[in-house]
Parts: C-alpha cells; structure tokens; sequence
C-alpha cells in the first residue's frame, strides 16, 4: 500500500483525500443525526414517562387533599365532644333507650322483652273483646 501511495500523482492523491474526507464528513454527520435522533426519542419516551409519574401524583394528591379535608372534618366534630362528661347520666354506656326509657342492659334481657310485648298484646286484645260487649249493649240499649 506504501508503494501505491507513493507512485500515485500529487493531483490524484489530493482529489482521494479529498474524497475520504468528505465520505468521512457524510458518514459522521448522519451517524450524528442517527445519534441525536435517538437520543431525541428516548428523551421523548423519558418525558412520557415521567409524565404519566406526575398524572399520577396528582390524582395521589387529590385523594390526599379529599382525606385531609375528610379528617378536619371529622376534628371539628369531635372538638365540640371536648365538654362532653363520659360521667354524665346521659351519657351511660350501660343502659339503652326503649320506647322513649332508658332501660338498663344488665335489668333487661331479650325473652323479657318478647314477654313483655306478649303480655301487652293480651291486654290490647282484651280491651278490644270487651270494648265490643259495651258497644253490643249499647245498640241494643238504643233499640
């Protein structure tokens, strides 16, 4: 190759380094087209990415805000509870309210309650037999 190059003509070795040169230039600037390019789309693909992390959190962030407000919510109600005397007689865990009443638990239990209701029940219908018999009387007091 040394031979080849030294027997060529100064014309035609300058036009062949001229000609390497500028296949060199070609070839660099469309590597580096081909490089910026897809470097491009990945930056573009990174973007999306990061993107979709931001979408996310901001509908993370909306929930959070809705929860908080939730729990200001619920602290205001409970700041109002701050008077409250767990000793109070309203306040007693131990009885329950039955027909307008406290009743207390430990007083009362289911079946008594069903008896109750029963017994009641017998007297409604007992009143109602004998409230026929006056009324019975009655037309034919009026006949």
């Amino acid at each position: 190759m040394i031979n080849s190059i030294d027997s060529m003509e100064p014309d035609h070795l300058v036009r062949t380094m001229v000609e390497f040169g500028s296949k060199t230039l070609i070839l660099s600037r469309r590597v580096g087209s081909l490089y910026h390019r897809k470097v491009k789309e990945g930056k573009r693909e990174k973007v999306e990415e990061l993107q979709e992390k931001v979408d996310k959190f901001a509908e993370e962030r909306v929930t959070w805000k809705k929860e908080k407000e939730g729990w200001e919510e619920e602290k205001k109600r409970l700041g109002t509870w701050k008077d409250v005397d767990a000793a109070d007689t309203r306040f007693d865990v131990n009885k329950e309210v039955v027909d307008g009443q406290l009743v207390n638990e430990a007083e009362s239990s289911p079946e008594e309650e069903v008896e109750k209701e029963a017994a009641e029940g017998e007297k409604d219908a007992e009143a109602a037999v004998e409230g026929d018999d006056n009324k019975a009387t009655y037309e034919l007091y009026l006949l």
